[in-house]
């Protein structure tokens, strides 16, 4: 029997690539296509591309025995299909790994195009039913269809919860005064590839208060937002304190100016868009301000006076599902088991979340469809911390998380006294973590190799 693949963002092609190469065939669908010549797309999207990065284009640190890096280490031997990809089209950006977002999609639909198990079907899904599918995998991130939204909520039984996402703006490469910026690494860790853009304390306090008073973004649709903490508006955040956003995305710990020696009152820092470095974004600038305020506001900063907008912040709807009510730890609804949730959706929080779930629900899909009951990916890995918080959280309080080390198991209270030094504990809960992911990763037969 075939399974079926609902959204064309992240998880869903990994699902539908992990689940094709372990010997199923897939249906793909994505809702955004081109019709009579013109784009249908989603409030954000701006393409019909798969894997079309909406928001920032990093996948998180790459520094050794972080927890971003150690979820991508297991990623990396279970052989996920898109984070081989992301290595591919990797653009400098320190100790992170970022990519050329355009190449990125393109590589991806490459992927799908040359693996004959998927047929990819550009159609709005409004019926859950798995039918004539082995398994069904719901992956249509923070923009799920209103009817599809409507169709969740109808077979969960349960209302599913929305907050508010946002979107930094990008600028031209060429319209950023040089003379203005120096290049640098946060505490020159990896390679110094942000352009920073120092503020002493009198610009620091002028561009807060044009900030504080920008006109924001006018829609009704918009009264009642209920935005993802991690990822507040610049504006939102700067509510808090004149001094937040120093302690925030504009810290400057870490970021000596070379060319005076000594840190700035603040820093914003731009990061590059592709491997051409034509377009840079704002680091942690998402905002939902009008877009004449927008200009006005962010051509206060050093080295962006004359700054050309490729796109401007924005703001869009982001619907999860209450994955602790609802999912197993195989990511299956407990009321539909042979429908399976991954990505955003299903209660994860960012790019390589997405992947990491995407493909385990490949894995598990595919199981199923060849009757075998997968053994779910074991807690004390960080794939398996992930998945444990989503699906053991409290459900009345229920919010998406990304990849920490409070997530993954505590070490026991001996060693964490013997252990004072933080980065000697968490070396010592990644390479825990790797060995219990070998373990299952063995018992599944799934790898570079396998996959």
């Amino acid at each position: 029997m075939r399974i079926r693949v609902i959204g064309g963002g992240l998880a869903g092609p990994e699902a539908a690539l992990t689940a094709a190469r372990l010997g199923c065939e897939v249906d793909l669908y994505e809702l955004r296509a081109m019709v009579d010549g013109q784009p249908r797309l989603t409030p954000a999207h701006q393409t019909v591309e798969f894997g079309e990065l909406v928001c920032s284009n990093s996948l998180k640190s790459e520094s050794p025995n972080t927890a971003p890096w150690l979820l991508k280490q297991e990623m990396r031997r279970f052989g996920s299909a898109l984070l081989r990809i992301a290595d591919e089209t990797a653009v400098p950006a320190g100790h992170a790994l970022a990519v050329d977002r355009v190449e990125f999609s393109r590589k991806i639909a490459e992927a799908i195009e040359n693996e004959p198990a998927i047929r990819v079907i550009r159609e709005e899904v409004t019926r859950l039913e798995p039918g004539e599918y082995a398994a069904t995998i719901v992956a249509t991130g923070p923009l799920t269809s209103d009817a599809l939204s409507e169709e969740i909520q109808r077979i969960t039984g349960s209302g599913h919860l929305a907050f508010y996402d946002s979107i930094s703006p990008i600028v031209d490469a060429e319209s950023i005064d040089m003379e203005r910026v120096y290049f640098a690494a946060r505490y020159d860790k990896g390679t110094a590839d942000y352009i920073n853009c120092p503020m002493n304390r009198e610009e620091y306090d002028r561009f807060y208060d044009a900030l504080v008073e920008a006109e924001k973004a006018e829609s009704k649709e918009w009264e009642k937002l209920q935005y993802f903490e991690s990822c507040l508006p610049i504006e939102v955040l700067a509510t808090r304190g004149r001094d937040t956003l120093r302690f925030g995305p504009m810290k400057p710990k870490g970021l000596n100016d070379p060319r005076t020696g000594r840190m700035p009152w603040a820093v914003v820092q731009l990061r590059k868009e592709n491997v051409r470095a034509d377009s840079y974004n704002l680091v942690g600038f998402q905002n939902h301000l009008k877009w004449g305020e927008q200009a006005r506001v962010l051509q206060m900063i050093p080295g962006l006076e004359n700054a050309k907008f490729l796109r401007y912040g924005q703001i869009h709807r982001n619907t999860y599902i209450c994955a602790p009510a609802l999912l197993d730890e195989l990511l299956r609804l407990k009321n539909e088991p042979r429908i399976l949730f991954a990505g955003q959706i299903s209660g994860v929080e960012g790019y390589t979340e997405s992947i990491a779930t995407g493909m385990l629900a490949g894995l598990y899909a595919a199981k199923l469809a060849q009757g075998e009951l997968p053994t779910a990916v074991p807690r004390g890995t960080a794939l398996g911390s992930l998945v444990h918080y989503i699906t053991h959280a409290d459900a009345k309080d229920f919010q998406p998380a990304n990849i920490t080390f409070d997530l993954l198991e505590p070490l026991n209270e001996e060693v964490r006294k013997k252990m004072r030094d933080k980065k000697e504990r968490h070396l010592m809960v990644c390479e825990r973590a790797l060995e219990k992911f070998e373990e299952w990763r063995a018992v599944q037969q799934v790898g570079a190799s396998a996959l």
